[in-house]
């Protein structure tokens, strides 16, 4: 039997996070001053990727670190930061971190504005990951500047090997992974590689739209018939589109969008497929039965659609082990947008 991991720790991730500029700019807009958590460097197992970040401000926070003693920690030392005082160290350091070890970055040389720690993820913190973090916990009050997609602050002036990693970026349109570089931590800048538009905003589309909406590196378009039709608020993630006819809306979408076709009326999700089939798409999948795609198919083949495009309509969505619960279906959905280089999947239809 294989053993159980405990308090949220993994195997070392591939690959980073990248800095959400929109999240943060909506966390200044409610919140003023707000500070940055941000896993800045992983030795060994840890409960989160390097770049794995979260927001704190005075009442609450989002995003999340690992969870946790370590987050909930760390939540608290940036609180302290916020109020303006220095933190004093009390997480469990671990030797061999050199000058990363509770250093305080002085930034823009407005005093303690960053404190980067090197963080054992041991008994201390109820832990049994064996590995140790650097955290990096930032104040901002305004919108830090990106140069070439990357966003890159540390004390004193920029090194050299900090400008040739921006140079490289410039020339070579490469996004650097998130890392401490000679002391500044440098990050790529969050861009939406995904463009999910979702047609309806009933029961399946509301639980779809709260499960995409928080994920990083997808921008989500949500139209429906008229704005009752939405939840209010409508995620701040999330671009709500109320149109009276929808299917207009098509030619809004870019043709490398991945379509999510749920509304109320059979008649609008025929129109709404016969409309992306022609303006070009990466994926579509339609909310439906075997028997309502075999009619669509059909119907879709005498508008005078190629076989191979219409084949590439994802009918039914979701996963049947999951159930037709609307978060069943969503979370399905989900897992099939999220998997590595793939769009939706077609499936035997039975």
């Amino acid at each position: 039997m294989p053993r159980r991991r405990r308090n949220g720790c993994s195997r070392p991730c591939g690959g980073s996070r990248v800095f959400d500029l929109a999240g943060l700019a909506a966390a200044l807009r409610a919140h003023e001053r707000v500070a940055r958590v941000v896993i800045a460097g992983v030795e060994g197992s840890s409960p989160r990727e390097v770049g794995a970040s979260m927001l704190v401000w005075d009442q609450g926070q989002s995003g999340t670190i690992g969870g946790g003693a370590l987050e909930h920690e760390a939540s608290a030392r940036a609180r302290i930061l916020l109020s303006g005082a220095a933190p004093t160290p009390s997480l469990p350091h671990e030797g061999g971190g050199g000058d990363l070890d509770g250093s305080i970055a002085d930034r823009d040389g407005r005093g303690a504005a960053a404190v980067v720690e090197r963080v054992a993820l041991g008994p201390t913190l109820g832990q049994c990951c064996g590995g140790a973090v650097t955290l990096w916990t930032e104040v901002f009050e305004g919108l830090p500047v990106a140069e070439a997609g990357v966003i890159a602050r540390g004390p004193g002036e920029m090194p050299l090997a900090v400008k040739r990693l921006l140079a490289a970026a410039r020339g070579q349109g490469v996004r650097p992974a998130t890392g401490v570089v000679a002391g500044w931590l440098v990050e790529a800048v969050a861009e939406a590689e995904r463009q999910v538009w979702v047609w309806g905003a009933g029961h399946i589309g509301r639980a779809l739209v709260a499960v995409l909406a928080p994920l990083p590196g997808v921008a989500v378009t949500w139209v429906d018939v008229a704005p009752e039709r939405f939840p209010t608020p409508v995620p701040e993630t999330v671009r709500g589109l109320p149109v009276a006819q929808p299917e207009l809306a098509v030619t809004l979408a870019p043709p490398d969008a991945e379509h999510l076709v749920l509304t109320y009326s059979h008649a609008l999700d025929l129109e709404l497929c016969h409309r992306i089939l022609t303006r070009g798409f990466r994926s579509c999948g339609l909310i439906g039965s075997a028997t309502k795609w075999a009619r669509f198919r059909s119907r879709l083949l005498a508008l005078g659609h190629a076989a191979a495009s219409v084949d590439r309509i994802d009918c039914p969505i979701g996963d049947p082990a999951f159930g037709k619960h609307p978060q069943a279906i969503a979370i399905g959905v989900a897992a099939h947008l999220l998997r590595p280089g793939t769009a939706l999947r077609k499936r035997e239809r039975a």
